[in-house]
């Protein structure tokens, strides 16, 4: 199958240079199709997509904006779609927001995401330092080495087809109170018997942060299957995390953040990341917002999971819903076919393991 190479081009054509040039060696020799004009897209659905965006000094790009709109306004733009990003900054900031902005949109609009979907080089590229010296090469070497990596990654990726599916759900919340575990068990209930469910609650202090020990301490650690803080996080979540076929986060909004607890789940596991990836775990989440926000937490654990972490997005991963006082989110409008669409995305993942 050939690439859609996505390319809205830049305001200034010098910042699309070096982005041209990393995309010439990445796709040497692969049989793709690019598309530079935003308003004149072919029909998108069932392509392997890659999104390449070059972004100015001040992080934007104006073609960019239009393929976001249309992102949004069409919600099956992509359908059946499985993507990978591309993006190319001119200062040190906003490449890594702005992919998780973009990697969103795509999702919500039926695209799967592969596992560590996104090369990111910051203008000094000053980000591809480590690489470069596993390498033996320059920083420019080193952007080049990923971003043939990532297209070849693309181009292979395949749905996981594995034994009887096993999925994990993790919270911090309490099902008495919270409206994010109440329609995780109304999900649950609509689940029924199609797969084993482990749950895990990470309440009450079970969960110390990670402190950031040396790079060597961790890998020594990890490979050994443990972690120097030891608790729940190796005894019972790592254990759990490598038999899961795919994982469901339960996040209400605390503060447009995930609450401290999961926070602290996602950096204890890179001590476990140090020595395994988990390309082949699908991730999906549930997330409720008392005001507002839920795109905030969508994009946050987008960046974790998906972007840092490995795991692959199935399309429409998230559940995001606004609700405040206990029981709300059950009365919503509209929830019972909202809870009957994600638990059938949940099922179709888990129809596809054989």
């Amino acid at each position: 199958m050939s690439l859609f190479v996505i390319h809205p081009l830049a305001d200034d054509a010098r910042d699309d240079a070096r982005l041209n040039s990393v995309l010439q060696d990445a796709l040497y020799g692969a049989e793709r199709r690019e598309f530079t004009d935003m308003t004149a897209l072919p029909d998108l659905r069932g392509q392997r997509l890659l999104f390449a965006v070059a972004l100015g000094e001040y992080g934007v790009n104006a073609a960019y904006a239009h393929l976001l709109r249309l992102l949004r306004m069409e919600p099956s733009m992509l359908e059946g779609c499985t993507a990978a990003l591309i993006v190319d900054g001119a200062s040190e900031l906003y490449t890594k927001s702005f992919a998780a902005e973009l990697g969103l949109a795509a999702n919500l609009a039926g695209s799967a995401l592969i596992g560590r979907p996104l090369v990111e080089a910051t203008g000094s590229l000053n980000n591809f330092r480590v690489q470069a010296k596993l390498l033996g090469t320059d920083l420019m070497g080193a952007y080049c080495a990923a971003a043939r990596e990532l297209v070849e990654r693309l181009s292979a990726a395949r749905p996981p087809k594995k034994g009887k599916p096993e999925l994990l759900a993790l919270h911090a919340s309490s099902y008495h109170t919270s409206n994010t575990m109440q329609l995780w068990g109304a999900v649950k209930e609509r689940l029924g018997e199609s797969c084993a469910i482990t749950e895990i609650g990470l309440r009450n202090g079970a969960v110390s942060d990670c402190s950031g020990c040396p790079y060597t301490a961790c890998l020594h650690f990890g490979e050994k299957g443990r972690c120097f803080y030891g608790g729940l996080i190796q005894d019972e979540v790592w254990p759990a995390v490598r038999r899961c076929d795919a994982a469901v986060l339960l996040c209400p909004n605390y503060n447009d953040a995930l609450s401290a607890n999961l926070t602290a789940f996602i950096n204890r596991l890179t001590g476990l990341f140090r020595q395994t990836r988990f390309y082949d775990k699908a991730l999906f989440a549930i997330i409720v917002s008392g005001y507002s926000g839920g795109d905030i937490v969508a994009r946050q654990v987008i960046s974790a999971m998906n972007m840092n972490k490995s795991f692959h997005l199935p399309p429409r991963f998230a559940m995001i819903e606004t609700a405040n006082d206990p029981g709300e989110a059950l009365a919503l409008n509209g929830i019972e076919e909202r809870l009957d669409a994600f638990a059938a995305r949940l099922r179709q993942y888990i129809s596809d393991i054989e």
